[in-house]
């Protein structure tokens, strides 16, 4: 199969499989990503999907600038770092410098909740461990301030990330752009169908992160059988599930032979995509609420989770 593009709701192109560029939670570790960014865009992947978040920005522009690819031929995703809400253009200028571009092709803002500023930690914490969140801005304050960065030409499209029906029901009252993607955890145990045909509903593209499920999803029996009928590796199997269910995908992977294949999936019989889109169980392996149902300072009924 050719990966195909899917036009989002404003008109622009956007690969439906792209290269996840997580890197990890140690910033000591980051630069160590330079060497499976480079084998990536040497195996053919045009969309790249990163995050000030990620830490890898700046070795994206490395490759980038080394390829020496036009910039019309490579769609580039970023979002807002969560402690940035009240300085979100100076935010979008340093993903612009570390890129070394003049723009992103799409502009995410990165969770629904937003958390307090605090030089040098993104990541501040309250005595309890719960990060210390703000109530203002609210995203839908967030996004009028996005809705005017389209003006600047620094960002090609708009949209958000963990998102639920609850908190895109939130933004809509408010919002006179309708965002073009929604990225959310989403694989065979957590297939959102609810979430993602109101997306559809709304004109909004739903982009998977955590796309495969890791080993626990790849170790499916069914992904395994579906693997030897359709002759690829599971991790191929649950991408193409993505596609044929009209969602887009940014796996991650370090290793060049995984990069190819991932780049290169069969096409599912719609039985074998019921077979699997039915193992759902509404179970999240990236971000886990704790005991008490928090997740990232919110509670998951805030949340819309």
């Amino acid at each position: 199969m050719t990966i195909p593009s899917v036009t989002l709701n404003n008109g622009v192109q956007m690969p439906a499989i792209g290269f996840g560029t997580w890197a990890g939670m140690d910033p000591a570790e980051w630069h160590k990503s330079e060497p499976w960014l480079a084998t990536a865009l040497k195996a053919g992947y045009t969309h790249f999907d990163t995050a000030q978040m990620y830490g890898t920005e700046k070795y994206i522009g490395n490759i980038l600038k080394d390829a020496g690819i036009p910039r019309d031929k490579l769609f580039i995703t970023s979002k807002l770092l969560w402690n940035y809400h009240s300085l979100i253009e100076e935010s979008l200028d340093t993903t612009l410098k570390d890129l070394g571009t003049d723009y992103v092709d799409l502009f995410l803002i990165h969770w629904p909740q937003m958390v307090l500023y605090e030089e040098g930690n993104i990541r501040p914490r309250n005595p309890d461990g719960t990060l210390k969140v703000v109530e203002s801005p609210s995203f839908n304050d967030v996004w009028a301030v996005f809705e005017k960065l389209l003006d600047t030409g620094k960002v090609k499209s708009i949209g958000v990330s963990n998102f639920s029906i609850k908190t895109l029901e939130e933004l809509l009252k408010t919002a006179k752009v309708v965002p073009s993607v929604n990225q959310i955890e989403l694989h065979p145990y957590l297939a959102q169908t609810e979430l993602v045909e109101y997306c559809k509903s709304k004109g909004i593209v739903v982009t998977a992160y955590a796309p495969t499920g890791y080993s626990q999803v790849l170790g499916d029996p069914l992904i395994i059988e579906l693997a030897a009928k359709y002759k690829a590796s599971p991790a191929q199997v649950v991408l193409a599930w993505h596609l044929a269910r009209g969602t887009t995908a940014v796996p991650k992977s370090t290793s060049e032979a995984h990069q190819k294949e991932n780049l290169n999936l069969p096409t599912l019989d719609s039985k074998d995509v019921e077979r699997i889109t039915a193992l759902d169980k509404g179970l999240r392996i990236c971000n886990k609420p704790t005991e008490t149902g928090i997740i990232c300072g919110w509670s998951v009924e805030r949340m819309g989770w």
